[in-house]
């Protein structure tokens, strides 16, 4: 509760007290003879113009080729994956219910066809959440991260109605 009223009591412009991202630098930017120009800090920088608030931040930010890039990359993942899942999900439901002789035969001992499927939905539930962070990780959170860092820089002394 203290920390929150000093987080209040700063007025609206102060930084809040455990914000991770505030006097931070990102590796390799600030450091240098860096010149300011777009694409200094990585190749896929938004292009810095002149922007009055921060809703034109954020839309200039959506139609930057970065933003479009990690959104690509998200939905190239998760369409197919989570298609797939919803098949294999479904080939389960009308199996157990369109062929219960299917699903009772015994595969070992008393663990049949049904109990092997049903343990199935959960490994592949598992290995779909694993393979997804794996994902983000490899090949979307460095440029997410890059992109919300230009999205702050450019929002810093932006005032918020």
């Amino acid at each position: 509760m203290d920390q929150v009223d000093k987080q209040e009591g700063l007025g609206a412009s102060a930084k809040p007290v455990d914000d991770p991202w505030c006097e931070a630098t990102a590796s390799g930017w600030g450091e240098g003879a860096d010149t300011g120009a777009p694409g200094d800090a990585h190749p896929h920088a938004v292009p810095r113009q002149r922007v009055h608030g921060a809703a034109e931040i954020y839309l200039e930010v959506q139609r930057s080729p970065a933003f479009q890039e990690v959104r690509g990359r998200y939905r190239r993942f998760v369409f197919p994956a989570a298609l797939a899942f919803l098949l294999w999900y479904l080939a389960y439901v009308v199996a157990a219910t369109a062929a219960p002789g299917l699903m009772a035969r015994p595969v070992v001992g008393v663990v049949n066809v049904a109990m092997v499927a049903g343990l199935g939905q959960f490994l592949t539930t598992f290995l779909l959440t694993w393979a997804y962070a794996r994902h983000a990780r490899l090949r979307r959170d460095r440029a997410a991260l890059e992109l919300r860092w230009d999205t702050q820089e450019m929002t810093r002394g932006v005032v918020q109605p």
